[in-house]
């Protein structure tokens, strides 16, 4: 059984060694200067493409809904689901016309860390293209246990979505979790989600990667509990916050999204502890390009359909 304590920052998980950001020179780091959801410099300067590798997902959030969709702006869609060898033969095109691209991530359409085929295709990325930055998005429940395996593919940057550290408030977010191949939808069961998000954190900068923690800001259920996850993920060494706005969907599609005023105001305190990004597009699991410079046409993987022919594929749906 998992203490949490009063506050739900649990009182074993404080036992840890903590991580000390006193020496690390964040802003001296190649992937955070060179990164485009990272640096708002590098917003408006370098490319990134997400490969749409990851179709299942080991927990179900109430705003989420994932698809096969070619032109709707959101996460958790993408034109179609690329296997190992596309998404390699795509960034191969990609490498040869694009001399700005920074960044090769997976972010979606489902969780990267619970498929195979995020590793595999890494992998082979890395080590054709030492130079360019690995990213991954991940909900965290997997992230401890895969740590060692994200360093071996080369990844230099890492996304947390960390929505609250407080179990009953996951317990309105989450619908489920799988734990050990069981869907759970209890309060233990969040605890252990928590828990491993946070250790995952840790881990990660231990390990020398940067971490971005998103925060997904639903005004009728977490609105009183963000600041508290900035506090907590600063501390433990993350580098930088995204709080973003609801898109209702799904369970949580009657909720409102919250205003200009409150984003800006939950921003502006959590800033007190750890720095904000401002910038973020909410892109799709194919997003593909310079976010600052993309319009309502933004890249992406069905808009790159010459470029996909000449990776070797054609077939798409949605």
């Amino acid at each position: 059984m998992i203490n949490f304590g009063k506050t739900y920052i649990f009182r074993k998980y404080n036992t840890v060694i903590k991580v000390s950001t006193a020496n690390i020179k964040y802003e001296d780091k190649v992937e955070i200067l060179s990164h485009p959801c990272l640096s708002d410099k590098a917003h408006f300067k370098y490319s990134r493409v997400h490969l749409p590798l990851a179709v299942k997902c080991n927990i179900q959030c109430n705003y989420c809904r994932r698809g096969i969709n070619k032109s709707i702006i959101r996460p958790g869609l993408t034109a179609r689901i690329l296997s190992v060898n596309e998404a390699v033969s795509y960034v191969d095109e990609i490498v040869k016309r694009d001399i700005r691209l920074k960044v090769i991530a997976v972010a979606g359409p489902g969780e990267p860390l619970y498929n195979r085929e995020t590793f595999n295709t890494l992998k082979i990325i890395h080590e054709k293209y030492p130079d360019k930055i690995i990213c991954i998005a991940t909900n965290g429940l997997s992230l401890p246990e895969n740590i060692e395996r994200l360093k071996s593919i080369g990844v230099k940057t890492l996304t947390i979505t960390i929505n609250t550290i407080n179990p009953e408030v996951a317990s309105k977010i989450y619908e489920y979790v799988i734990i050990n191949g069981k869907r759970r939808n209890d309060i233990e069961a969040y605890r252990v989600f928590i828990l491993n998000q946070l250790r995952g954190l840790e881990a990660a900068v231990n390990a020398g990667i940067t971490v971005k923690v998103n925060t997904v800001l639903i005004p009728e259920v977490n609105m009183n509990h963000v600041v508290e996850v900035a506090r907590k993920t600063a501390e433990l060494g993350a580098y930088i916050q995204n709080i973003i706005p609801l898109i209702p969907l799904y369970r949580f599609r009657r909720l409102r999204t919250p205003t200009c005023g409150e984003l800006r105001l939950i921003r502006e305190e959590c800033e007190k502890y750890i720095r904000q990004f401002r910038l973020c597009k909410m892109c799709r699991a194919d997003a593909y390009g310079i976010p600052g410079l993309e319009s309502s046409y933004v890249s992406t993987l069905y808009k790159n359909y010459m470029l996909l022919l000449h990776a070797g594929y054609r077939s798409f749906h949605g």
